[in-house]
């Protein structure tokens, strides 16, 4: 069991470049109109959970895609939302804006699209798991209090996965589905949709 605060993380809603299959990193794509209403439903989630917004911060990346989101989901909660680069999604270098075809082509041995996500983190000038499990434990050492983060799908994975106390591959074996709040509390977790 961890000693990290209460979380409830939510992966960004779906985009345009999600929809045909492209690799963000870093790089932004626009939410749907899916996406959007994935981010308000998990506004709704966020409130039927009855959380205690007066002890709960909230947090979000800076991108694009999580900062739309964030509007979305926290928007009528008036609640302070602070961006933290820490939350950023992984820099994929050369492999931004590409499909996993056109990566596995590129790079046909790097094993993109194998089992699990360990092959997210060989892209050529991209980001290497030690590097990103850093910057996320960096952030999860400073939280103080229960909070509400809003975040991307491999950066969801670490977030989620350190908290547990998760090993490397249990961790890149979690879902990171679009639309629903990530419960993380007392050493468990719940993904929690609308009914």
């Amino acid at each position: 069991m961890t000693n990290y605060p209460e979380l409830f993380v939510l992966r960004h809603g779906q985009t345009e470049w999600n929809k045909i299959g492209k690799f963000q990193g870093v790089m932004n794509s626009d939410l749907t109109k899916k996406g959007r209403e994935q981010a308000r439903a998990q506004g709704r989630i966020l409130k039927g959970l009855a959380i205690d917004m007066a002890n709960t911060n909230c947090f979000a990346s800076p991108l694009g895609r999580t900062r739309e989101t964030a509007a979305l989901a926290l928007g009528d909660m008036d609640q302070s939302l602070w961006f933290d680069d820490r939350l950023k999604e992984i820099n994929f270098g050369r492999w931004e804006g590409l499909t996993q075809t056109e990566m596995a082509l590129g790079w046909p041995g790097a094993g993109i699209g194998g089992v699990g996500h360990d092959w997210h983190f060989k892209s050529p000038g991209g980001e290497r798991f030690a590097d990103m499990a850093a910057r996320v434990q960096s952030f999860l050492d400073e939280l103080n209090g229960p909070a509400i983060i809003v975040t991307h799908g491999i950066t969801s994975l670490l977030l989620r996965g350190l908290w547990r106390g998760l090993s490397r591959d249990s961790m890149l074996a979690q879902s990171r589905d679009q639309g629903c709040v990530y419960h993380l509390s007392k050493g468990q977790e719940h993904c929690v949709w609308e009914s």
